[in-house]
Formats: C-alpha cells, sequence, structure tokens
C-alpha cells in the first residue's frame, strides 16, 4: 500500500512540476474590491490544493485517532469481562474435571 501511496505523490509532484513550467505567468487574483493579489499561476494552483487537502486530512487523522481510542477501550471492557467471568474456583473446578479419552 505504501508504495502506491509513494507512486500516487510521484506522479502529483511530476504533473505538478510540468504545470509549473509550462504555466510561469502572473495572475491577478481580485480578493476584494480594492485589494488585489499579484502571483504565479503555480503558486496559486498548490494554495488551492493545499487548502483542500489539509483539512480533509486533518478529519481523517482526528477521526482514525478517536476511533483507534474507542476500539482500544471496548477491547479493555471486553477483556474485563472475560476476567471477571472467570473466578479462581471456576478455574479450579475446570482444572479437576477429568478429561475424556477416547
Amino acid at each position: 500500500m505504501k508504495v502506491l501511496r509513494t507512486i500516487f505523490w510521484v506522479l502529483v509532484i511530476a504533473v505538478l512540476a510540468a504545470f509549473t513550467a509550462a504555466n510561469w505567468n502572473p495572475v491577478e487574483v481580485r480578493i476584494w474590491q480594492g485589494l488585489v493579489l499579484d502571483t504565479k499561476l503555480p503558486a496559486l494552483v498548490v494554495f488551492a490544493f493545499l487548502a483542500g487537502l489539509v483539512p480533509t486530512w486533518l478529519v481523517y487523522r482526528t477521526t482514525r485517532w478517536r476511533l483507534g481510542k474507542r476500539i482500544a477501550q471496548l477491547e479493555a471492557n471486553l477483556a474485563a469481562q472475560a476476567s471477571a467471568s472467570l473466578t479462581s474456583t471456576q478455574l479450579d473446578a475446570a482444572a479437576s474435571q477429568p478429561t475424556e479419552t477416547p
């Protein structure tokens, strides 16, 4: 899976590098009526890409962290229930029962 992720990012960087080389033009971005930003087109594309990627990545990481904590808590509860259901007298009784041999 890491190989696929690496290939994906290498392709994204290669396409971005080719786009940058072909479109190194200044652009004018009008933010408000009197506020104009002069920047290069590749910088604008990278900013837009990161503006979409970073929040989505943060949501993914926090969801994964929260679910990992929940799974750990459920596993701990299950282990506590399993250990509480087998008392020492039940274990001794199970060990003293003869086993059947055919």
